[in-house]
C-alpha cells in the first residue's frame, strides 16, 4: 500500500511487543465511556430538542454544533498530541481533559429549560468528546504492533458497541424496571432521560480514568526505536504550497449568493462560510510557504491536509459517503419511527415517547451487533483483506437502511438494525486499521484528526441542507431519507471496491 511513510529514510526498527487480551482491553476501555456520551447524544438530543419545541425541519440545523466543533478540534488536538510528552504521556492528557469536560456537559444538557441552552450544551459536549476521541484513535496506532492493528481497533469497536448499548437502553430500562417516568410536561425533559445522562457522565469519567491508570505510553526513545530515526524527519518537512485557495473562496461566495438569491435556508450559509474559510487558510499557507517563514500549527495542519497520503485520499471519499448515511440515521430515526410506526408527531404524547424509547432499543441492537461482529473482523480481514471486508460491511448497511422503506411494525425494525450493526462495526474498525498502517508514525495524531474532517463534512452537509432536501423533495415524508442513506452506502462500497484492488495479498491479519 503506497504511503508517504514509505518515503521516510529510517534506520532498522524494532517491533512493538504483542499485547495480551487484557493489554488490548485496557488500551481501549476508555472508549466505552466516550461512546456512552456519544450514544446518549445520538439517541436523545433530537428528543430533547423536540421536547423544547423544535420542529422536525429544524433538527438538522441544531445538530450543526457537532460538525463545526469536530472540524476545528480534532486536527488541532492531533497536532499537539503528536508533540506532547509529559508525566501522563503523549495522548492520555487529552482524553482525560476531554472526559472531565464531557461529563460536566452531560449533567448540564438534560437540565436545559431553553433551546439556546440545550444547543450550547451540545456544542460543549461534542467538543469535549472530540478532544477525548481523537487521541484514542492515535493511541492504538502508537501502542500496538502492525500484526495486531486490526485487533486493536476491533477492541475499540467492541467498547463503542457496549457503551452505546448501555447508553441507548438506559432511558427505557429506567422507565420499565425502575418506574422512572418517560413523559414530561411540554417544554420539559422526561425524568428517565435526565437520570440516564447523569449515569452516563459517571460512566464516561470512570472508563477513561481506567485507561489512564492501567496503561503506560512508550517513551520518546522507545518510539524512535520502533519507528527508526527517519520518523523524526516527518515534523520537519517543508510546507506545501497550495494553489487552490482562490477557487475554494470563489465556490464559497457563490454558495452564499445562491442562498440569498433563491431564499434557501440559512444553514447553507455555513457551508459557504466553511468553503471560504478553507480557501483563506490555503491562501495564507501558500504565502507563508513562499515567504519562507517558519511553519506554525495552522500552516502545518493545512500543509498536511494538502499532502495527504494516497491511501488516506481514497479512504476520505469512502468516509464522506458513509457518514452521510450515519448522520441521517442519528438525526432522523426518532421522528421517522414515531411518525410511521407509532402514528404521532406530538412530542408530549405517550405514543411519541414510547416510540422514542424504542429507538433507544434499536440503537442498542445495532451497537450490540457491532460489538459482537467486531470479534470476527480480524479473522475475516485476514482471509479476504481489510478493504474487501469493509466493502461487504457497507453493502450490509445499505440493505439495512433500505428495509426501513417497507417495514411498519416496530418490532420488525430489529432486522435492519442487524445489518446496520455489521456496517457500524466495519466502519469503526477497518478504515482506521488501513489508515494507521499507511501513515508516518510521527504524524499519526494530526492525520487521524484530519481524517475526521471527512466525517465532519458529511455531518455539516446533512445538518445544513437535508432539511431543505426533505421540504423540497418529499415534504412531510422523512422516510425517504433512508433511501438516500442506502444509496450513500452503496456508493461508498463501490469506491471501496476500487481500493480493494490496490491491496496486498491478505495472508497476514496485520496487513491491509
Amino acid at each position: 500500500m503506497d504511503s508517504r511513510a514509505d518515503t521516510n529514510t529510517a534506520t532498522a526498527k524494532l517491533s512493538r511487543p504483542n499485547r495480551s487480551f487484557w493489554g488490548l482491553w485496557n488500551l481501549s476501555f476508555g472508549f466505552f465511556g466516550i461512546q456512552v456520551g456519544f450514544a446518549l447524544q445520538n439517541a436523545n438530543v433530537s428528543r430533547i430538542f423536540q421536547s423544547l419545541g423544535t420542529s422536525i425541519d429544524d433538527l438538522a440545523f441544531l445538530w450543526i454544533a457537532g460538525p463545526i466543533t469536530g472540524l476545528l478540534v480534532q486536527p488541532i488536538i492531533g497536532y499537539f498530541s503528536d508533540r506532547t510528552w509529559g508525566p501522563f504521556g503523549r495522548r492520555r492528557p487529552y482524553f482525560l481533559a476531554g472526559a472531565i469536560l464531557a461529563s460536566l456537559a452531560l449533567v448540564g444538557m438534560p437540565n436545559s429549560s431553553a433551546l439556546w441552552f440545550a444547543a450550547s450544551m451540545l456544542w460543549i459536549l461534542d467538543a469535549s468528546l472530540n478532544i477525548s476521541m481523537e487521541p484514542f484513535r492515535a493511541f492504538v496506532g502508537d501502542m500496538v504492533s502492525e500484526k495486531q492493528r486490526t485487533a486493536g481497533y476491533a477492541f475499540q469497536t467492541v467498547f463503542i458497541g457496549a457503551g452505546a448499548v448501555a447508553a441507548s437502553l438506559a432511558p427505557i430500562v429506567l422507565t420499565r424496571y425502575f418506574g422512572i417516568s418517560n413523559v414530561a410536561h411540554a417544554g420539559e425533559i422526561p425524568p428517565s432521560v435526565r437520570l440516564a445522562f447523569y449515569i452516563g457522565a459517571a460512566a464516561l469519567l470512570v472508563a477513561v480514568l481506567w485507561t489512564v491508570f492501567t496503561t503506560r505510553e512508550y517513551s520518546p526513545d522507545e518510539m524512535r526505536a520502533f519507528e527508526g530515526t527517519g520518523a523524526e524527519l516527518a515534523h520537519d518537512e517543508p510546507l506545501a504550497t497550495p494553489m487552490n485557495g482562490f477557487w475554494w473562496i470563489t465556490f464559497g461566495a457563490i454558495a452564499i449568493l445562491l442562498v440569498a438569491q433563491f431564499r434557501l435556508d440559512n444553514p447553507v450559509y455555513i457551508l459557504g462560510g466553511a468553503l471560504i474559510g478553507y480557501g483563506a487558510l490555503q491562501e495564507f499557507t501558500r504565502r507563508h510557504s513562499l515567504a519562507g517563514h517558519k511553519p506554525g500549527p495552522v500552516t502545518r495542519i493545512v500543509s498536511d491536509l494538502v499532502q495527504m497520503p494516497p491511501t488516506m485520499k481514497r479512504l476520505a471519499v469512502v468516509q464522506f459517503f458513509t457518514w452521510i448515511a450515519l448522520f441521517i440515521l442519528w438525526i432522523y430515526t426518532t421522528p421517522i419511527v414515531t411518525q410511521y410506526m407509532y402514528g404521532t408527531t406530538d412530542t408530549a404524547s405517550r405514543a411519541y415517547n414510547d416510540g422514542a424509547d424504542w429507538v433507544g432499543v434499536l440503537f442498542a441492537v445495532y451497537n450490540g451487533v457491532a460489538a459482537a461482529y467486531a470479534f470476527a473482523i480480524p479473522s475475516i480481514a485476514a482471509r479476504i483483506g481489510r478493504a474487501r471486508a469493509h466493502m461487504y460491511g457497507l453493502f450490509a448497511g445499505a440493505l439495512g437502511f433500505a428495509l426501513f422503506l417497507v417495514i411498519r411494525d416496530p418490532a420488525w425494525l430489529i432486522l435492519p438494525m442487524l445489518f446496520i450493526g455489521i456496517a457500524w462495526a466495519s466502519i469503526l474498525t477497518l478504515p482506521y486499521a488501513i489508515l494507521s498502517s499507511a501513515l508516518p508514525q510521527a504524524k499519526l495524531g494530526v492525520f487521524m484528526g484530519l481524517f475526521n474532517i471527512f466525517i465532519v463534512l458529511p455531518q455539516l452537509l446533512v445538518s445544513s441542507v437535508m432539511g431543505n432536501v426533505m421540504k423540497l423533495a418529499f415534504p412531510g415524508h422523512p422516510i425517504w431519507l433512508m433511501a438516500i442513506a442506502a444509496a450513500m452506502l452503496i456508493g461508498a462500497g463501490l469506491f471501496m471496491r476500487r481500493l480493494a484492488g490496490t491491496e496486498h495479498h491478505p495472508g497476514n491479519p496485520g496487513h491491509s
